[in-house]
């Protein structure tokens, strides 16, 4: 019997459609991501590193779901070229975006005047955000940017949404009204960490079809020093039942840093930051999307612990934010891959911040098409062992936190800082001594020549801007 021809048309079109919804349902399905970055958080700041007197339960129970770093860095000691180095896999050095925006400007007192600084993320940066963009993932930015004026904001670098993203390093107010041109004000007592919360749950909840990427990026923990009260209240007494601890300060080159855990304000906006984790993956559980979401939480630079309040300590490293040493930039990292990624696991590999680009864009199927400082952290992810490489940093300016112009190279366990006042050197083992006591650079005169030089070509390759000789230098009596 002959099938007519509309019969056979329609069955042709039937058989096409099954054979596409076949080849769509053998294609592997593209994870959701979801980039959390908190702002000054220390190493030493959640529970699951060690604190004792701040409370992290919902973070402590990410590090359950997945692996937890020991040797995780921020590419700087200061915020924007760490956010930079994140977004686009390129240490600072190499983009000539080496301080927070705009800087610490040049004055008398200071030996040396700051590198050449460029004041924004040149629109001509590929970021992970526009290349995810390009393969179909929607794509939200919320929270602190500080990468620029308006013209460099998050909509121009690769993402859909906006929210309080701008140039400003720190809230007016983390009560609204808070003064963020960015972000509509809420009702008046409203608390920045949650509005972000909110914000970023109704993003989720939108997400019914297709990958996406939330890119967190909380103002917490960052001055002003702003919490609810009735969390204060709950620190100020258990800042109280402490046991006294003498010295609760340690001297650190003409100044000094805190070596307690027991600020309550800090600790009441950490548990304002940690509820805004939970609050997130509950909303992954709820939604059915936690199985195909990886979640990153990390910090931009260390925890604030020798100027501004000195409200944390990052001990057993020494120093914390706007400084070389590791309390400068050593930073929680936690990643949690379903499937993948074996839950309550521990890594002492060292990374840098440079590497979430190929991280990110490997999970996503997108291939860097750019040279790029970072490499991807999946074969650790899977519990691999990659082979050794050296870690570098450039910051050729002084901190408002007390801090001054060095670089450094980590390479397997050695650290060698040379600060560009004078040149001079210092070297430590961080195996044996994480909290850079002990000096060893006149014991290893070999060790500090292979460093160096290591430091001084890698410099050269990157083409870093170097500080100036201050004609008008005056220093202080």
């Amino acid at each position: 019997m002959k099938i007519p021809f509309a019969i056979r048309v329609l069955l042709a079109c039937v058989l096409g459609f099954a054979r596409l919804n076949a080849i769509a349902a053998a294609k592997p399905q593209l994870p959701n991501v979801i980039f959390i970055l908190a702002d000054d958080l220390g190493w030493k700041d959640l529970g699951c590193y060690g604190s004792t007197f701040y409370e992290t339960p919902n973070l402590d129970s990410l590090a359950k779901r997945g692996m937890r770093f020991t040797d995780a860095y921020a590419a700087c000691c200061v915020c924007s070229p760490t956010r930079a180095s994140i977004l686009t896999g390129k240490y600072p050095a190499r983009l000539h975006l080496t301080d927070w925006l705009p800087g610490k400007k040049d004055s008398p007192e200071l030996k040396l005047n700051r590198a050449p600084l460029i004041d924004h993320l040149p629109l001509e940066q590929t970021t992970f955000a526009t290349r995810l963009q390009k393969q179909g993932y929607k794509t939200a930015f919320m929270g602190k940017w500080h990468l620029g004026s308006k013209e460099y904001f998050p909509e121009h670098h690769g993402f859909d949404i906006n929210i309080a993203g701008c140039g400003r390093g720190s809230p007016p107010s983390y009560f609204s009204p808070y003064g963020i041109p960015t972000l509509k004000d809420g009702p008046p007592g409203e608390y920045l960490t949650d509005r972000l919360t909110d914000e970023a749950v109704n993003f989720l909840k939108a997400q019914t079809n297709g990958p996406f990427l939330l890119y967190l990026s909380h103002y917490a923990v960052h001055v002003p020093l702003q919490a609810k009260p009735e969390k204060m209240e709950k620190y100020k007494a258990k800042a109280a039942a402490l046991p006294k601890v003498e010295p609760e300060f340690a001297r650190l080159q003409g100044g000094r840093m805190r070596l307690i855990q027991n600020h309550a304000v800090y600790a009441s906006m950490i548990e304002s930051l940690d509820e805004s984790i939970g609050r997130v993956l509950k909303q992954l559980d709820d939604s059915g999307l936690a199985t195909n979401t990886i979640v990153i939480f990390t910090s931009d630079n260390g925890g604030l612990s020798t100027a501004e309040g000195s409200p944390t300590s990052n001990y057993p490293l020494k120093a914390g934010k706007g400084w070389a040493y590791e309390g400068g930039v050593r930073e929680p990292l936690l990643v949690a891959w379903p499937g993948q990624t074996k839950p309550g696991s521990v890594c002492a590999e060292p990374i840098i911040s440079t590497d979430y680009f190929e991280t990110i864009l490997q999970w996503a199927n997108v291939s860097s098409q750019q040279p790029t400082d970072g490499r991807s952290l999946i074969p650790l992810l899977k519990g691999g062992h990659p082979s050794q490489r050296a870690l570098f940093w450039h910051y050729p300016h002084y901190s408002n936190q007390g801090g001054r112009p060095y670089g450094a190279i980590r390479d397997g366990d050695f650290k060698l800082i040379e600060w560009y006042e004078d040149m001079r050197v210092e070297l430590y083992n961080l195996r044996k001594d994480i909290s850079e006591q002990l000096d060893v650079s006149a014991q290893m005169p070999e060790k500090v020549s292979e460093l160096r030089d290591k430091l001084h070509a890698w410099r050269k390759s990157v083409d870093a801007a170097t500080p100036t000789p201050n004609p008008n230098y005056s220093p202080k009596n």
